[in-house]
């Protein structure tokens, strides 16, 4: 199994990404994710399924928890330690896809 770290090498940069906003179909805000550390990994993650998928879809939730690699069992194991993941989880566990916004450092 490839290490998280591993992967990460081989997403696109996400650096501009200030935050990632997630929203249920129903327009109520289902969380975000701050470009600070401890949570840039996620960052290029979840812009990367983002920018594959348009948004959390049943299949970007299958990508991402591989992408996670050792984070997807270790949040199995330990609901509540990795949010992101269990963000993903939920996905497909109530089949209830995401929408995202992308906010950028950017004008």
């Amino acid at each position: 199994m490839q290490k998280f770290s591993d992967v990460l090498l081989t997403l696109d940069s996400a650096d501009d990404v200030q935050r990632i906003e997630l929203y249920y179909e129903n327009g109520e805000p289902a969380g975000v994710i701050e470009n600070k550390p401890g949570s840039q990994g996620s960052i290029k993650v979840y812009n990367h399924l983002y920018r594959m998928y348009g948004g959390i879809t049943l299949d970007a939730a299958v990508e991402g928890l591989a992408l996670y690699a050792e984070h997807t069992e270790d949040a199995e194991n330990c609901p509540g330690k990795h949010p992101n993941v269990d963000r993903l989880l939920n996905v497909l566990e109530n089949e209830a896809p995401l929408d995202v916004k992308i906010i950028t450092n950017n004008p």
